[in-house]
């Protein structure tokens, strides 16, 4: 999948806040303020913003957590004005053009609870988000569209019930019928859906794979021009035909070449080769089409998701530790 540099953007708004749970707005940066750019105030009854300002105070301290870029507070538009419930962590984004960008979420959420922050809390964010949800959330609007002014345009309700806890939202650019491609991680399911959402296609789960040692899992999944396609989850790369059969896999627990832990990413270049996010080794790895060991690029903390850029030159890599956007080349 290629996003073009003018998606970055809401790639930006959105991606980062996955990884946060509900922390989907920061003060703009230093960068933004030398380009002349209005910065945000920071209002602790806004919706959509962190629970503490990060701007220095009297010329000391402060933090540039957003870069060059400065977001929307009021982006989506609420789906529920005259009340304060508020998404409970975005889990996927597929911005298809800037007027119809779709969206998974992790259900709804009031705005008053322990916004979770910090190194600490990476392990347990995902189980954390699914707590809070069942605790003190409704697991609704699950997967929704937008508009460029961030007006709903669909909610695919229907499906909230089957869905248990989304990763990944995605829709292959291979695919001349825009099938759009749900990974939920809480049932350890795959969903394909027809580009309306009105009909469920195909279902891929455990029961579709080989058994192996250690738990199933899906995170994260890329295509070939042909249609087949790659699931990563935990140790396991496992590839699939273009109607879903299952075909081989390569990989294993470790951290050594053609070894993984709590993979969360992937993503094809023009050549054929494969770049993982080998999140619980810090790295991304990256192997040919069978699995063959190519290369490694060390101390990315913590990888969460890799995309390729338009030119197919440079790879995007999310890191959910450092909550920062790195840019590289395809040597890494």
């Amino acid at each position: 999948m290629f996003v073009s540099k003018g998606l970055i953007r809401i790639a930006l708004v959105l991606g980062v806040a996955s990884a946060l749970a509900a922390v989907s707005a920061w003060s703009a940066s230093r960068a933004a303020e030398a380009a002349g750019v209005p910065l945000l105030q920071h209002d602790p009854n806004a919706r959509n913003t962190l629970p503490r300002s990060t701007e220095p105070v009297d010329g000391k301290g402060g933090e540039d957590l957003s870069g060059a870029y400065v977001v929307d507070p009021d982006w989506p538009q609420p789906l529920h004005p005259n009340t304060n419930w508020i998404m409970g962590g975005v889990a996927g984004v597929y911005a298809e053009s800037a007027g119809r960008v779709y969206v998974a979420t992790r259900g709804e959420i009031p705005p008053q609870y322990d916004r979770r922050w910090g190194p600490a809390t990476i392990p347990t964010l995902v189980p954390a988000i699914g707590d809070l949800t069942r605790t003190k959330g409704r697991w609704e609007h699950i997967m929704l569209v937008y508009d460029r002014n961030g007006k709903l345009l669909e909610s695919w309700d229907q499906w909230d019930s089957m869905i248990k806890g989304p990763n990944r939202l995605l829709v292959s650019g291979y695919d001349p019928e825009r099938h759009v491609w749900l990974v939920d991680q809480g049932s350890n399911q795959i969903f394909k859906f027809t580009h309306d959402g009105k009909k469920l296609v195909l279902t891929i789960g455990e029961k579709d794979v080989p058994k192996k040692e250690g738990r199933f899992s899906v995170q994260e999944m890329a295509w070939l021009p042909s249609g087949e396609f790659y699931v990563v989850g935990g140790s396991r790369v496992m590839k699939f035909s273009k109607e879903g059969k299952y075909l081989s896999e390569f990989g294993k627990e470790g951290s050594g070449p053609g070894e993984f832990s709590g993979m969360h990413g992937i993503i094809i270049d023009a050549q054929r080769r494969i770049y993982l996010a080998d999140r619980g080794n810090s790295r991304i790895h990256v192997v040919d089409e069978n699995g063959k060991y190519l290369d490694q690029w060390p101390n990315i903390v913590a990888p969460y998701c890799i995309r390729l850029s338009k030119d197919g030159q440079h790879l995007w890599v999310s890191d959910g530790y450092t909550q920062r956007f790195g840019k590289y080349d395809l040597n890494g």
